[in-house]
């Protein structure tokens, strides 16, 4: 996402700058900034804080939406939906895992590889004893 909303925002920018018939520099110095760094946003390559978001806003005569892209019925392009949440079961074993030592994590990996492979095989095979394993 960060790549597709710099490279939109800079298209955005530069849309502005030649309807308002601006050269770089001349926005560059307006919004106080160099102007390899306006030249930089422009081309995607780097994204603005948002105060330098603020002042370009300003200078080049529009708003943050526009310049975003969300003034649009649609979303932005670069716009992407967020992952599905997780299960709080899910969430609960991750914190539980990231408190695990490395040793301890591979006897949990292999614990739910075996888990998988058990329900992965047929119902009638019987499902071999648990061993200690010790960590």
């Amino acid at each position: 996402m960060d790549v597709a909303l710099k490279k939109y925002l800079g298209k955005s920018a530069r849309a502005a700058r030649v309807h308002n018939g601006f050269t770089q520099a001349e926005v560059a110095q307006r919004a106080e900034l160099a102007v390899a760094v306006y030249g930089r946003i422009e081309r995607g390559e780097m994204m603005p804080s948002i105060p330098t978001v603020q002042r370009l806003c300003r200078v080049l005569e529009v708003d943050a939406n526009t310049l975003l892209g969300f003034s649009s019925p649609t979303p932005p392009a670069w716009f992407t939906s967020p992952p599905p949440k997780e299960r709080p079961a899910v969430n609960e074993l991750l914190r539980t895992a990231r408190r695990m030592k490395p040793r301890q994590l591979r006897a949990l990996r292999s614990v739910a590889q075996a888990m998988l492979t058990t329900n992965s095989s047929t119902s009638r095979q019987p499902t071999p004893p648990m061993q200690d394993a010790r960590c």
